[in-house]
């Protein structure tokens, strides 16, 4: 990375990347890997596929560039092209389970990975935040992206109803419903 290119707004970082500064792409990488791995973590509940996501997005981006508006928040057009990684990724487990319930209870049992992790190498709060992330990617979808958009990426209600394309009343009421179903699902996992 060149000295300077944080001082860089990210419309610049997408011009000098398209006309072919890798180090400007990887500075941007560096400023919204994390709300990015968040956000998709949110989604999928499990570091090692939300890892892989965001490798995904940052790809996607990266060939799409083009198709940027470097007017618009570049925070909000990675968003959006991580929310449909994620989305491509249910539909391909739900695939994935629908094949695997097909098939003979053996196998399909030798498949499945145990993910519990060990009570020695997790600390009690390594733990409940696990079950925390857990809890957010059970939620419905419609729930799932306005929680993790306002309260875990902090955008303005205003920008999570404009990248979600919904009412701000919407993201509001969706809000509200998903920290309902957030407490309801973390006290039934503690029981």
């Amino acid at each position: 990375m060149s000295f300077g290119l944080v001082d860089f707004s990210d419309g610049e970082l997408a011009a000098l990347t398209r006309a072919g500064r890798q180090d400007a792409f990887a500075e941007i990488m560096r400023r919204h890997r994390d709300p990015i791995y968040r956000l998709i973590r949110g989604h999928v509940g499990h570091e090692d596929d939300a890892l892989d996501l965001v490798q995904e997005c940052f790809v996607s981006a990266f060939r799409h560039l083009d198709r940027y508006d470097p007017e618009r928040p570049l925070r909000a057009w990675l968003s959006r092209i991580a929310i449909n990684k994620c989305r491509d990724w249910g539909r391909r487990r739900a695939v994935r389970r629908l094949f695997s319930s097909s098939a003979p209870w053996s196998s399909a049992a030798a498949e499945v990975a145990d993910d519990a992790p060990a009570a020695d190498d997790l600390a009690a709060d390594r733990q409940e935040l696990d079950m925390l992330w857990r809890a957010v990617s059970a939620l419905p979808i419609k729930l799932k992206e306005p929680l993790i958009l306002r309260a875990i990426e902090g955008l303005s209600q205003a920008e999570t109803a404009d990248l979600l394309g919904i009412s701000e009343k919407a993201v509001e009421t969706r809000l509200y419903r998903a920290r309902r179903k957030l407490d309801e699902l973390r006290s039934a996992s503690r029981t």
